[in-house]
């Protein structure tokens, strides 16, 4: 499969290069294209009736508020509204909304920028209220949350699934690194649609991959780009005359040893020098330190791809909800706070001993959506999440390891007859490059599945 080339106006829009796709729909507070279509039966678009959004909400109440409006803000909040709760609103600041799992598809070539983003207003839930601001502080005690724009809104039930904040400042001149041309990352949008062609356009020198330490959001992935662009260089007679170097923080390819065990097939197949046990301890114009204790070395490089450190966000501490690692502080079975009543947390800032993924996200809305309905009918939450994970990684421009395990690290396929799923297959490709999205966009952030 040949890189696939993001065209110019998915990478320029209004002068900043990488920059998110905008609606093509006209804003609803657009009275010069809102007007027309009101006066013209059946001609007012589906989207604009199915979320309502708050600019403005002053101090209002909700009976379930959602803070974060991704993967698991948005599958809990539909999942809720589609259950009978009437009255559901989701903060969230973007006004647009990326299916994260498919950066790593366009930092490795095999897929658009196109496809990964649409407008948060087009996949939020249908009767799911959008407050587009900011949360930056929860009094549990209070029932309260107050928003940047110094609003508050007070609920009954809170659900955080605030996710991860990247710290690219984490790492002494990482920030530098990728601003950069040889500085370039799968784990935001913009620096995805840089990888693309720089990882294309490799003809030699040294190239860097970095997996970033725990907590993370599904690090396994870190090494997706690194397999699809090995393959790339093979298909194209270079592999052979580039020096690509592997540094991970975990002792081996991955912390599931039949699924390590798969990956370092893969390393070896492509002559992948790997430096497992090693941190990063500094990131300089052309060259990168790592090391552990005594150990050091200096690495010089052409290119870098480097996944950041990651953290949850400070304001969950700040609040008093959170455990001594900054999650939110709940019952990893029920998702239930364990000290405040109302409050609870499902996704990759909750404290949850497990892979963080977005299959995680899937199984966990599943129980924190039944024990929410079980606490609201005056009964206790039943219903548990077993810490199963999911974590596909592609490993060729064709094939994908499926590691799905739970939360002691023992496989966990879910899928009956398909125990080996966590070996390389093509049929594990087809779905998660060109089946998951579909049901990402239309059943998953929509509570459907």
């Amino acid at each position: 499969m040949p890189f696939v080339r993001v065209p110019a106006a998915e990478r320029a829009v209004g002068g900043q290069r990488y920059g998110l796709l905008p609606s093509r729909r006209p804003p609803l507070t657009d009275t010069r294209h809102a007007l027309p279509l009101l006066s013209t039966p059946g001609k007012i678009p589906a989207t604009w009736c199915a979320v309502e959004i708050m600019d403005n909400t002053a101090t209002t109440r909700h009976r379930i508020l959602v803070i974060g409006g991704g993967n698991g803000g948005l599958s809990i909040a539909g999942r809720l509204r589609r259950g009978g709760i009437s009255d559901v609103a989701v903060i969230e600041p973007r006004d647009q909304h990326v299916f994260a799992p498919l950066q790593s598809h366009i930092a490795g070539g095999i897929a658009r920028a196109s496809e990964a983003v649409r407008p948060q207003g087009d996949v939020t839930p249908k009767g799911v209220r959008w407050i587009r601001d900011r949360a930056t502080h929860v009094d549990p005690h209070a029932h309260a949350v107050t928003l940047s724009s110094g609003d508050v809104v007070t609920y009954e039930h809170l659900i955080i699934t605030a996710g991860l904040e990247t710290r690219y400042d984490g790492v002494p001149g990482l920030d530098a690194a990728m601003n950069r041309p040889s500085g370039v990352s799968s784990y935001t949008f913009e620096l995805a649609q840089k990888a693309s062609p720089a990882l294309r356009d490799v003809r030699g020198g040294t190239v860097v991959f970095v997996q970033q330490p725990e907590p993370a959001s599904a690090a396994g992935v870190a090494q997706k780009p690194m397999y699809l662009a090995c393959d790339w260089w093979r298909s194209q007679g270079r592999l052979d005359g580039i020096r690509v170097v592997f540094v991970s923080p975990e002792p081996s390819a991955f912390s599931v040893p039949a699924i390590s065990d798969e990956l370092q097939r893969k390393l070896d197949e492509y002559g992948i020098e790997t430096h497992f046990s090693s941190d990063v301890r500094e990131v300089r114009d052309g060259s990168i330190t790592i090391g552990r204790g005594d150990r050091s070395e200096t690495i010089e490089y052409d290119l870098l791809h480097a996944a950041p450190p990651q953290a949850p966000p400070a304001w969950i501490a700040d609040s008093g909800l959170a455990d001594d690692d900054g999650f939110v502080d709940v019952d990893p079975r029920t998702l239930r706070s364990r000290t405040f009543d109302g409050v609870w947390a499902l996704g990759d800032a909750a404290s949850v001993d497990t892979l963080r993924s977005g299959g995680a996200i899937r199984m966990q809305a599943k129980a924190l959506a039944r024990n929410l309905r079980a606490v609201l009918d005056g009964q206790e939450p039943r219903r548990h999440y077993d810490g199963y994970t999911v974590c596909p990684i592609t490993v060729s421009r064709r094939t994908v390891v499926f590691a799905e395990f739970d939360g002691h690290g023992r496989l966990a396929p879910s899928i009956p007859g398909f125990a080996s799923l966590y070996r390389e297959s093509r049929i594990s490709y087809v779905f998660d490059r060109h089946i998951l999205p579909w049901v990402y966009w239309h059943l998953i952030v929509q509570g459907r599945a």
